[in-house]
């Protein structure tokens, strides 16, 4: 089934720009007033199996972001330093088609059906076992080989600041159960925050934990390290990994081990410790159990010492995967033609634990048909 982007909406490519106190507004032909990007949406512009993908740009007044319905990538982000400059804080390719590539890193995309890992690719759901495409070693790794971030969603409504975007996930795809139909919205917000909103159902019983791939640095894409930044996650546990980086099971005290982030701590100052976990990892690459009430609360903070940049990270998931770039090496078609190196940029992706449908004790990932897959992450900065 094909998910065209509306003429209307393809026409645009969205550069539009708005003052922060006027309401939304469609996009439309009309909207042209200019706004610097990092990047050319002629180079995004293209087809995909008869599909359109295109660049949108959304603007608050303040910060912009693109977005692309590539794998509903966020492209750049752009908010102000302490100087009122806008840098943009998200890693990315300058074209499409590097971000075609294999093994791209998955950089901005939206990861499913499964965001993070799955031990042998496996699971049983009502009595039946499922193999999913393994593209981690032994395992499979946010949704297999051409997960949610291979794929062209369709754009279902836009604004100024908004974008809806839909993709209809086939019944057996990727060797996960049901037709899942998944939409995501992304906002930007008055306070310059980048709203995410997930939405899911489907026809029959399977597992769903979808979340976003962005890769930051808030001392601005391009600078060499984020070991400066100072972390801050609110949780008091985490759940270390075996060899393949799956969860054992356990949920472990953060207390008196490099894991402890409940203070600012500078993302450098325990990386290369003698830590049986780290060296799993090859650093930070964990899930941490937050502190959660119901409802969008305040998870981590980041600062840049550089930009004075700080970047709070609002969720309603229980969990959040901090990845510190580990695995970033000599990154070449970046955008502005650099090069992205060894840890330089971090990932917090807000998620259910990794390898929850074969942990019973983890919270369940299972979608059963006519409920409601609903969940919220937010990037705000300041």
């Amino acid at each position: 089934m094909k998910h065209k982007a509306s003429k209307s909406l393809a026409v645009v490519a969205a550069i539009v720009g708005i003052s922060a106190c006027n309401p939304p507004q469609e996009q439309s032909a009309q909207d042209t007033t200019p706004i610097e990007l990092t990047v050319s949406p002629a180079d995004f512009a293209v087809e995909i199996d008869g599909d359109s993908v295109q660049l949108y740009t959304l603007t608050n007044g303040t910060a912009t972001a693109a977005i692309t319905n590539y794998g509903a990538r966020i492209i750049s982000l752009q908010v102000p330093d302490k100087n009122g400059e806008l840098v943009d804080v998200v890693l990315g390719y300058k074209d499409l088609a590097s971000y075609r590539k294999p093994g791209e890193g998955f950089y901005g995309a939206i990861v499913g059906r499964y965001g993070n890992r799955i031990a042998k690719g496996q699971f049983e759901l009502e009595g039946q076992q499922y193999q999913l495409e393994l593209n981690d070693g032994p395992n499979t790794l946010h949704g297999g080989t051409n997960g949610f971030f291979m794929k062209v969603w369709e754009v279902k409504h836009a604004t100024d600041s908004s974008l809806e975007l839909q993709y209809i996930s086939p019944d057996g795809d990727a060797g996960y159960p049901g037709k899942l139909d998944a939409t995501v919205t992304y906002t930007l917000t008055s306070d310059n925050g980048l709203d995410i909103t997930y939405r899911a159902n489907t026809d029959k019983a399977t597992v769903v934990n979808l979340t976003n791939h962005a890769y930051f640095n808030l001392s601005g894409e391009g600078d060499s390290t984020i070991l400066d930044h100072l972390l801050t996650i609110r949780a008091d546990g985490y759940t270390p990994v075996d060899e393949t980086l799956i969860p054992t099971g356990e949920i472990a005290s953060v207390e008196n081990t490099p894991f402890d982030f409940r203070q600012p701590t500078a993302i450098g100052k325990r990386i290369d410790t003698a830590d049986a976990q780290l060296l799993l990892g090859k650093g930070y690459d964990h899930n941490f159990v937050l502190k959660k009430d119901p409802g969008l609360q305040l998870v981590a903070t980041v600062e840049s010492p550089k930009t004075g940049i700080i970047m709070d990270v609002l969720t309603e998931e229980p969990g959040l995967q901090f990845y510190s770039g580990n695995f970033m090496d000599n990154v070449q078609n970046a955008k502005g033609g650099k090069t992205y190196g060894h840890r330089s940029a971090f990932c917090l992706e807000t998620q259910h634990f990794p390898d929850s449908p074969n942990q019973p004790d983890f919270p369940s990932t299972v979608l059963e048909p006519k409920a409601e897959y609903r969940t919220r992450t937010v990037y705000r900065f300041r």
